[in-house]
């Protein structure tokens, strides 16, 4: 993908410019600092416009992170991990405002099913589920990842639209979020805790378990790259599924959380749309189709002249064929 700014031919720069086809990471010249020197001037500062498009989400991004630390202070782990699943329901939403994108009746079914779930949910924690700290409150909990989860829908949706409509690439727009979500967070930093801050240092208070929690968070957003790459939505679907089970186990094991009927009828919604979500528009009719084909005898006739289908071809485990096949049919 073409860099920002790279408009127009190699040929006409001067002779001391590099063209930012040739500054891109991955080329022969990535290793050259002074290229990525000049790539970043030319695509931050130079081209300031393009730029400052990407603050809007950064300050909605850093908003987010603070909102989710006012949401899990509030709510039980398993508690917020299902109701911020919220957020597919509002980035389809955004995404159908912003970008004109249609949604199957299946999708539309699993985001009602999703709200449903949610609602279940916050319907139990209302109701007292479970013994739970004195200073947590529900109420500013629910609010706050509410919000948490408008902010996520509006900013993704508004940074692939940012994406789909420049050539700049994903590395760059990250680095211009990343500095605008670092000079934004310092400033909120300063704001709140600046005093604080010059009397004991930038970083008291980071125990180990505050640095692991850093460290996990920067490998997820590394593994949410590599599931882009390599998997599908199915598969991202049954690791937030997963990943629900999970907050749930040990939210039992290190704080006693009680699981009810209730919420694990409202778990359970939520998993059961966010699969149906993941699922592609075309999966039911291949379904359709391999049962059909699959249930009785074909009734095609075989034009007169020619020789009747190789019995090879037609077997199901056939590597001529198998890699065809809709992806998430072959995933079990």
């Amino acid at each position: 993908m073409a860099a920002v700014g790279s408009g127009g031919s190699p040929a006409s720069a001067g002779p001391g410019a590099v063209s930012a086809g040739a500054l891109e990471p991955g080329t022969a010249t990535a290793g050259n600092v002074k290229h990525l020197v000049l790539f970043l001037h030319e695509a931050v500062l130079v081209q300031y416009v393009d730029t400052l498009k990407l603050a809007v989400p950064s300050l909605i991004y850093t908003l987010q992170n603070n909102l989710q630390y006012v949401a899990i202070s509030n709510l039980p782990a398993a508690t917020f991990q299902v109701t911020y699943q919220l957020k597919i329901l509002t980035t389809a939403l955004f995404s159908v405002l912003m970008l004109n994108r249609s949604l199957s009746r299946l999708q539309w079914a699993s985001l009602l099913l999703l709200f449903t779930g949610v609602a279940i949910v916050q319907a139990q924690q209302a109701g007292g589920g479970g013994p739970r700290p004195l200073d947590q409150n529900p109420g500013a909990g629910l609010a706050a990842v509410v919000a948490s989860c408008l902010s996520s829908g509006f900013a993704g949706v508004y940074f692939e639209k940012i994406l789909k409509g420049s050539s700049g690439s994903v590395w760059l727009r990250n680095l211009q979020l990343g500095l605008f979500g670092t000079a934004l967070g310092l400033v909120g930093l300063w704001w709140a805790e600046g005093t604080a801050v010059a009397h004991r240092g930038f970083f008291f208070g980071y125990t180990p378990a505050v640095w692991g929690v850093v460290l996990n968070q920067a490998f997820g957003g590394l593994l949410v790259a590599v599931v882009v790459k390599y998997a599908d939505n199915i598969l991202k679907g049954f690791a937030t599924s997963l990943s629900i089970v999970l907050s749930t186990v040990a939210s039992i094991r290190l704080f006693g959380f009680h699981v009810d009927p209730l919420f694990a009828l409202g778990a359970g919604l939520v998993i059961g749309a966010v699969y149906l979500y993941s699922l592609p528009r075309g999966t039911a009719k291949a379904i359709a189709s391999a049962s059909a084909s699959t249930s009785g005898p074909c009734t095609r006739q075989q034009p007169p002249g020619q020789p009747p289908p190789s019995q090879l071809s037609s077997h199901r485990g056939d590597v001529s064929t198998e890699p065809f096949l809709p992806k998430s049919v072959l995933v079990k």
